[in-house]
C-alpha cells in the first residue's frame, strides 16, 4: 500500500468496517508506522480491490507474532478469492521483511467477532483455531485465533 491507495482503501475500510469512524486516518497512521504495520494491497486494472495489514506485536522479536490487523474487500470483489489472495501473495512478503530484520514468524494472530464467516478463510490460509472468546468486546462477542508456528509449518 502507498499513499496514493488510501483514498480507496479507506473506502473499503468504511464499507467492511461501518462502526468505525476515520477511516482515512486510521490506515494512514498504520501506512506511516511501517516496518511495525506491513500493508498491502490487491489491485487489478488501478481498481483497489481489498487490502491487509499485518502488525508486528510486543517489540521487534526474533521469534515475531504478527497481528493480522485488518483485512477488508470491497462488496463488488467479495466471493472471488480476493481475501485469500492478499493473505497467500502478502505473507511471502512479510517473511522476507521480517528475515530481513533478522526475525523469523513465530505466530499469527487474529481478532474477529465470533459471527464473522472469515474465520474459515483464516482457518483453511493459516490454520488458525479459536482460543478465546471474550464476550461482547466490541460490538459482539469477539474471538482471538491464533496460527502457531506458522514457519516450522509451512
Amino acid at each position: 500500500m502507498t499513499h496514493a491507495d488510501l483514498q480507496k482503501a479507506a473506502a473499503i475500510h468504511q464499507e467492511a468496517f461501518v462502526r468505525q469512524q476515520r477511516s482515512y486516518e486510521w490506515l494512514e497512521c498504520n501506512l506511516n508506522a511501517a516496518p511495525r504495520f506491513l500493508n498491502f494491497v490487491a489491485e487489478s486494472d488501478g481498481d483497489i480491490l481489498g487490502f491487509i495489514t499485518w502488525t508486528q506485536k510486543s517489540g521487534f522479536r526474533a521469534d515475531a507474532v504478527l497481528d493480522l490487523e485488518l483485512l477488508a474487500v470491497a462488496s463488488h470483489a467479495q466471493g472471488k478469492g480476493v481475501g485469500r489472495s492478499l493473505i497467500e501473495q502478502s505473507l511471502p512478503q512479510v517473511r522476507t521483511l521480517l528475515a530481513e530484520q533478522g526475525s523469523t514468524l513465530k505466530h499469527i494472530m487474529v481478532n474477529t467477532r465470533a459471527d464473522n464467516f472469515a474465520q474459515t478463510l483464516y482457518k483453511k490460509t493459516l490454520g488458525a483455531e479459536v482460543e478465546v472468546t471474550i464476550p461482547d468486546l466490541y460490538s459482539a462477542d469477539e474471538v482471538i485465533m491464533i496460527a502457531r508456528y506458522v514457519d516450522s509449518k509451512t
